[in-house]
């Protein structure tokens, strides 16, 4: 028997979607319509996969008591899934590369193991993992930061007609020429390389800056604690600050620079947070967010990955068993 959840998520899912919007409106900025024509494709998949499930099940409609309550939206984590794995993925990944990574998120990610409150997997993550491992190719190519096609030729590279993009449109990530830099120092890097900008990836540092504002929002609004936020970025921080061995051209990169790259704060304060796969005390979500971080720097660093947040919220994710019986409820710390 399925057990329902304690607790209406509904409002708090209508935040998330709300302190997502500072993350869109940068990834628009820095990279034009791509983002936005994932969302378009991503959400119908959404809404899909939870009536499918819905009706397979015989479950009745939601009452209608919030945006999210229609009887397609179910409870709305699957809306929201949905929206953080489209801002995930690169702006301009194939119309099939989204709908199969949203699929699978939903449906294997979450109602295979009884739907929202019973998966141990972050859904979003699951489905990410499964395009990356699938096609690397096409989640290691980001569009050059300032480079702003139009709504047709964005349409055409997303739908995969006509001519697409220009050729050199799309470059690798700041993340992934640091993984394989072998001859250049890092402020050689920075001074001569388009993928690097001031402190972190070029385009990233403010797409990580506006999911930051975001994520203050939802603590404000206490739709989130700050334990998996803090101790992620902690233990990031720590880990790449202990082993920064300066500007070489062997450099790992800086503490800064880790923070303002990749999927940091989206992984943050938008992943990590996800109630049900994390930990239940406040101290397992610190020890949580410490792990992923952890795992995202040697994922990085010395993995076959340029970014690595996803595996590390999954394999964290299989820990969350120990972690709660080590950590557990009755231990938990105020905030």
């Amino acid at each position: 028997m399925t057990t329902r959840p304690a607790f209406d998520p509904r409002p708090g899912m209508q935040l998330v979607l709300v302190a997502c919007l500072p993350g869109l409106l940068a990834l628009f900025w820095q990279y034009g319509w791509g983002s936005v024509l994932q969302l378009l494709v991503a959400l119908p998949v959404a809404v899909a996969c939870e009536a499918l499930v819905r009706r397979l099940r015989q479950q009745p409609a939601v009452p209608e008591s919030s945006l999210l309550s229609q009887p397609l939206l179910g409870e709305g984590s699957a809306l929201v899934s949905a929206v953080l794995l489209a801002l995930a993925l690169p702006p301009y990944s194939p119309w099939w590369l989204t709908a199969s990574a949203c699929a699978f998120a939903l449906l294997f990610g979450k109602a295979l193991f009884g739907g929202f409150g019973q998966n141990p997997f972050n859904p979003a993550m699951l489905g990410y993992a499964l395009v990356l491992v699938a096609f690397p190719a096409h989640l290691n190519q980001w569009p050059i930061p300032g480079q702003h096609p139009g709504l047709g030729e964005s349409l055409q590279e997303v739908l995969g007609i006509g001519g697409g993009l220009v050729d050199g449109w799309s470059q690798a990530t700041a993340l992934d020429n640091l993984k394989h830099n072998n001859r250049l120092t890092i402020d050689e890097l920075f001074a001569g390389h388009v993928a690097f900008g001031s402190v972190g990836g070029r385009g990233a540092e403010w797409i990580n800056l506006a999911f930051l504002l975001g994520g203050l929002f939802l603590l404000q609004r206490k739709v989130i604690r700050w334990h998996a936020p803090v101790g992620l970025l902690a233990g990031l921080f720590v880990i790449s600050l202990l082993c920064w061995n300066g500007s070489g051209s062997d450099s790992n990169g800086s503490p800064i620079f880790h923070l303002f790259s990749g999927a940091t704060m989206l992984g943050a304060f938008f992943i990590a947070t996800e109630p049900v796969s994390g930990a239940a005390s406040d101290r397992g979500r610190l020890l949580f967010g410490v792990g992923v971080g952890l795992l995202v720097y040697v994922i990085r660093t010395w993995g076959g990955y340029a970014d690595g947040m996803a595996f590390a919220i999954l394999l964290m994710n299989l820990l969350v068993p120990a972690i709660d019986r080590y950590a557990p409820r009755n231990a938990e710390v105020q905030a």
